[in-house]
């Protein structure tokens, strides 16, 4: 029997499900902002907020001196908000949709999916006025732009893997999200937001080198600071998790997924 390549039956199903796909897409997005009096404003509006806090408290109060703070900051922030984003709504997202999973047939796998896909809206508006900030204030804008949904597609790998997993684990065992929100703190902290990573305590820098999102933060700023090309290492060694945790995490999920009818 001839051998099918590792995950052309989800990429199937995500082609033949694009429609259920847009509608859960644009469903979340629209739920997160229900009721609101300015809707998807909200989604510029709350990192704005993170920036200027975080700016208060480690340029004025901890006197962090690093050039143009705030840009580097929020850039650095981008991709670790929409990979935390993704993955912490990621293990409540099947218990939210259970009704959809247990009385329909219904590829359970494509929820994650949805998430990350919803909170890419709401990182490309950041990401928007990021690069206009950078163009009017920093006067430069890259040419190398242009790879930035490359970068995108990495961070989309890596954040519906771990996704998946977590979303699984979450069925069975409801403590899961409490777990990964301590875990996804001491990831924060652990990768270069508020510093550099010449900055980051040597003894700890170790720690630097396993952590996928080090890579992509570094190549944010490179791309959305100085115009120049990221190390293409970065992104070779950023793929990797990527590939690595997106291939883990649909098998572990395809495993998990036959006992969800009986527990949701």
């Amino acid at each position: 029997m001839p051998r099918h390549i590792p995950g052309t039956l989800f990429l199937r199903n995500l082609v033949d499900r694009r429609s259920l796909l847009f509608q859960l897409v644009r469903r979340d997005f629209e739920q997160r902002f229900v009721g609101s009096a300015i809707g998807w404003i909200w989604a510029v509006i709350q990192p704005l907020v993170l920036l200027l806090s975080w700016t208060f408290a480690f340029k004025y109060v901890l006197k962090v001196s690093i050039p143009n703070y705030p840009f580097f900051l929020f850039a650095g922030m981008l991709p670790w908000l929409l990979f935390s984003e993704t993955v912490q709504r990621s293990a409540s997202s099947l218990i939210d949709q259970a009704n959809l999973i247990t009385k329909t047939v219904f590829p359970a796998e494509i929820v994650p999916v949805s998430v990350f896909l919803s909170s890419l809206v709401s990182h490309l508006l950041a990401l928007a006025l990021m690069i206009v900030a950078a163009g009017v204030w920093l006067n430069h804008i890259s040419f190398f732009l242009f790879l930035l949904p490359v970068y995108l597609f990495v961070i989309g790998l890596l954040a519906v893997g771990i996704g998946w997993i977590v979303a699984a684990l979450h069925v069975f065992l409801r403590d899961t999200a409490q777990v990964l929100g301590v875990i996804l703190t001491f990831w924060f902290w652990f990768t270069p937001i508020f510093v550099t990573e010449q900055q980051f305590p040597e003894r700890a820098r170790f720690l630097l080198l396993a952590n996928p999102l080090f890579y992509l933060v570094r190549s944010y700023r490179t791309l959305l600071l100085t115009g120049g090309m990221p190390d293409p290492r970065d992104l070779l060694i950023a793929g990797a998790w990527g590939i690595a945790a997106f291939l883990l995490g649909g098998l572990f999920f395809r495993q998990m997924k036959r006992g969800f009818a009986d527990v949701l």
